[in-house]
């Protein structure tokens, strides 16, 4: 086990991606505090024994972000890792996009993990007894190069995930505090099924412009959160890893399998 003693924070962790990267920390050893503004995680967190607890929370509120953090030192002692995953989606043509509608999808996908980020890392720099004080994996997407045409404030939150991917990678790197991200193509998500497979048709566009001819799992991404997490990751940051079945290295499309 790759983590063991290592203390982690799963932000959006009651399901999809979020549960998944949680189940595989706590796999590889490690202690995980799931964080959902949904009471669901609750249970989630029950169902991974010990090495798990449940924090309820809006990670776009810095109150509450700090009471996160406090309630995870209070509890393990120590943190180690941060996954920012807490994410939402809202389709909207762009001639019709509310204002507060950008402004939400932005405070969650994007403000949550600067204030999650820099919570955690004034805890992280305190830390003497390590070179390699923790590190930090955001949650991307395909999405932050790409593009959906009304689904305007997503990608401008994950395009400024990567950016800040990026900038707080150079700025921490000093303290010895990793950050890289993870861009997933399509995955079977919730979320994916409600914004972007809720056809056959949108089904079929999916696949056929992914060369490995069909979605990812969950857990493909969690593989990757844990590899970033571990030391086999030690001299990697400032870096987003796109797992994505081949989509964005395609210039025409594939056939799909019916």
């Amino acid at each position: 086990m790759k983590l063991t003693r290592k203390t982690a924070i799963v932000t959006g962790a009651s399901q999809g991606i979020g549960l998944a990267c949680a189940e595989r920390l706590v796999r590889e050893g490690a202690r995980v505090m799931l964080v959902d503004v949904r009471p669901e995680g609750a249970a989630a967190a029950e169902a991974l024994g010990d090495a798990a607890r449940f924090f309820q929370a809006d990670v776009s509120i810095k109150a509450e972000v700090d009471a996160m953090v406090a309630a995870t030192l209070a509890a393990f002692g120590h943190v180690d890792i941060l996954v920012n995953n807490a994410g939402v989606t809202h389709a909207a043509d762009f001639l019709d996009l509310a204002e507060e509608d950008f402004d939400r999808v932005l405070r969650i996908n994007l403000k949550s993990m600067f204030l999650c980020s820099q919570a955690v890392a004034r805890v992280m720099v305190k830390r003497k007894d390590t070179q390699q004080r923790g590190c930090i994996i955001n949650m991307s997407s395909v999405n932050a190069e790409l593009t959906i045409p009304n689904q305007i404030p997503y990608v401008v939150s994950k395009g400024g995930v990567n950016q800040l991917t990026r900038v707080t990678a150079i700025s921490l790197a000093q303290h010895g505090i990793r950050v890289n991200a993870i861009g997933p193509g399509t995955i079977l998500t919730e979320l994916a099924k409600q914004a972007v497979l809720g056809s056959p048709e949108a089904r079929h566009t999916i696949l056929s412009r992914t060369p490995l001819g069909r979605c990812g799992e969950p857990e493909e991404i969690a593989a990757i959160a844990a590899f970033l997490a571990s030391d086999d990751a030690s001299y990697m940051t400032g870096q987003t890893l796109y797992a994505d079945g081949g989509r964005m290295a395609l210039n025409y499309t594939v056939p799909v399998k019916e």
